[in-house]
């Protein structure tokens, strides 16, 4: 049977580091009011929200051990950053040890790290919530994404993307493992969705 909101937090509290904590606290309100913002299922935002870093306490190679151990598929890229993995076995966890049935639910959590082309409205709201809570510092490009978010998720969708992968060329010394293969379809569909926008 599914946990409630407020057992779920409790929980997470135990587990979470106080930070990590404070970030999924965060990241549920702003994807609940998202998903007041663009009709979307207030309750199912709540528990994706919530829900979207439930694996996040693991280190790296348990992650790895676990995604073993429930037959989750890893690609070459999350072998070399396991963090990603933490989207994937969330939806699990969600599943197994919160009771979440939902598919939207789920899917929201599995995809709110790398993101992929083509995403529900309410796979964006998760995606972008993780991204422009409250407790995120204020890095460039921000304040734009923050208003984008409450007015066209594709646009905040692009510009989320569009940073992300700035960052990860900028810091990683090989562009091939260090940046998912989603991620970079993700942004390639965004960034067209936008150049068909603004030229229409």
């Amino acid at each position: 049977m599914q946990k409630s909101l407020e057992e779920i937090q409790e929980e997470l509290k135990k587990v979470l580091k106080r930070k990590r904590y404070q970030h999924t606290v965060g990241v549920r309100y702003t994807a609940q009011a998202m998903a007041m913002c663009f009709d979307e299922d207030i309750e199912k935002a709540g528990y994706a929200g919530m829900l979207h870093d439930c694996a996040k306490y693991l280190s790296d190679e348990e992650m790895l051990v676990e995604c073993r151990k429930h037959h989750i598929v890893c690609s070459d890229t999350e072998k070399i950053r396991p963090s990603l993995l933490h989207a994937k076995l969330g939806a699990c966890y969600a599943k197994e040890f919160y009771g979440v049935e939902d598919d939207q639910v789920l899917s929201g959590i599995r995809w709110h790290t790398t993101g992929k082309p083509g995403m529900s409205n309410f796979e964006k709201i998760i995606f972008i919530a993780d991204y422009i809570e409250p407790g995120r510092k204020m890095i460039p490009g921000m304040e734009e994404i923050r208003r984008a978010a409450f007015c066209n998720l594709d646009e905040a969708m692009f510009l989320i993307l569009e940073n992300t992968l700035s960052y990860l060329e900028d810091t990683s010394k090989s562009r091939k493992d260090m940046i998912d293969s989603y991620t970079e379809d993700a942004y390639d569909f965004y960034k067209e969705l936008r150049r068909r926008r603004k030229g229409a």
